[in-house]
């Protein structure tokens, strides 16, 4: 927790009542003109008398003694976190709280800044006060200015103090869906566990054979090991492990647009993360792919959930990228590097017709050698834009553009789908476990290997 040391009463300013009152007395002034000439001098007197109650007030207000913030180091996006500021004041008290506001980059929350009160914490002159940070986007941002503003007992003058800041803050990916009590119960109710074991009676790699009992599956039945053994047999397959599967995010323009107020890279990421951490506990590797016009990054495979935080690290060097997605030089680039077949999750959203035929050629090259799930977001804003009733010929035009933008969506997802991808189109908050779901089902039929 930064300390602010302890600074000096600075000047007061007059508040907007007294410049009120100050413009009160103007017309007054006019009036006393115009009916007593001779009382002339009472305007300016009182306009004295006036500034010498600002004086008064401000002085009244007392002085900062201290000053303390408190500001987390790290935080997820998305996600508040807490600021708390604390301050104790040399003054009457019966002043009113004080103000608090603190000024930090924009990636740290909307209109990079913060305004809330003080409360008084029942000791004398002490005030303390909390806001939360709500992060828009990953990275590092760094709180610029801390402001602190309190009024005198009459609220003519007001005192206030300024002290740069000079403090980052670490904007992770979101893991709040992997804390959640949904994965968390998934977890202790799966047949994964929370232990890595040997799971019999499922999948396609041979385990043992067992001798063959009334009730098991005829399909079990290893008829050469029974002829050779003259009794019946069974097979005992056990679950594939050491899948690969890599998660490829779309950094792209596209990407980057907001959906319910974060970029849609930072859903995607937050779903791939809680897909990841379920494939580490069944035993598979995984690894992170970013690209936009380039490629950005590809990690080693990650073996084991203790090593989940070099994903989350490396999830949030994925940067924002202005610019369109090349999908023919990062697709190949991706199949370059993996040496056997593998379960890709490719994440990313098109907004014209050319950049998905793109996409699509590039998929198909990809589907050839690997297992493909297509992840996007459903685009609530053209949904309502198609189904709003019009009220008037520009809205009728809206309506139809929204619905032809639909369908070309739709045929390029359909094409996909007749390519032999696993497409999931659905809300940002959803697609984490649809994802899981289709990743257990493609294990479960031993479809990755």
């Amino acid at each position: 927790m930064p300390k602010l040391p302890r600074l000096p009463g600075l000047p007061f300013v007059p508040t907007g009542r007294a410049l009120v009152l100050l413009a009160l007395l103007a017309p007054l002034a006019v009036v006393l003109a115009a009916t007593a000439p001779s009382a002339w001098a009472i305007a300016p007197a009182a306009g004295l008398a006036l500034v010498l109650v600002v004086v008064l007030d401000g002085v009244l207000a007392g002085g900062l003694a201290t000053l303390d913030l408190s500001a987390p180091a790290d935080c997820e996006v998305g996600q508040p976190s807490p600021l708390h500021v604390t301050a104790a004041l040399r003054r009457n008290a019966a002043a009113s709280p004080p103000e608090a506001a603190i000024g930090f980059d924009p990636r740290l929350g909307p209109n990079g800044a913060l305004h809330f009160a003080l409360a008084p914490t029942g000791e004398d002159g002490q005030f303390a006060g909390s806001a939360d940070l709500v992060p828009q986007r990953r990275g590092t941002g760094a709180l610029s200015g801390l402001w602190l503003r309190w009024r005198g007992p009459l609220g003519l003058a007001a005192r206030q103090v300024y002290r740069a800041l000079d403090q980052q803050v670490r904007v992770w990916p979101d893991l709040s869906p992997v804390r959640s009590p949904v994965l968390q119960t998934f977890f202790r109710d799966s047949q994964f566990g929370l232990v890595a074991r040997r799971i019999r009676g499922e999948g396609t790699q041979f385990e043992a054979l067992s001798e063959y009992e009334p009730g098991m599956d005829r399909r079990r039945i290893d008829w050469k090991a029974s002829a050779r053994h003259t009794r019946l047999f069974a097979r005992e397959n056990e679950t594939e492990r050491d899948n690969q599967i890599v998660f490829a995010f779309d950094c792209g323009q596209s990407m980057c647009e907001p959906i319910d107020g974060l970029p849609r890279i930072d859903r995607a990421v937050s779903a791939a993360l809680v897909a990841s951490y379920v494939a580490l506990k069944g035993g598979d590797r995984v690894s992170l792919f970013g690209f936009a016009d380039q490629p950005q990054l590809m990690t080693p495979f990650v073996t084991d959930t203790r090593a989940f935080y070099r994903l989350q690290t490396a999830a949030a060097e994925l940067d924002y990228t202005a610019r369109e997605p090349n999908f023919t030089l990062a697709l190949s680039t991706l199949t370059g590097r993996l040496r056997r077949r593998s379960l890709v999750v490719l994440f990313s959203d098109f907004s014209d017709p050319t950049s998905a035929e793109l996409m699509v050629e590039s998929v198909e090259r990809l589907v050839r050698h690997h297992l493909v799930i297509f992840v996007t977001m459903a685009d609530e804003e053209l949904a309502e834009l198609t189904d709003a009733e019009p009220e008037n010929i520009g809205d009728l035009a809206v309506a139809v553009g929204a619905d032809a933008l639909a369908r070309q969506r739709a045929l390029v997802l359909s094409r996909l789908r007749r390519l032999g991808v696993d497409v999931i189109e659905a809300k940002h908050d959803q697609i984490g476990y649809r994802l899981i779901d289709a990743y257990l089902s493609a294990k479960r039929h031993e479809a990755i290997g």
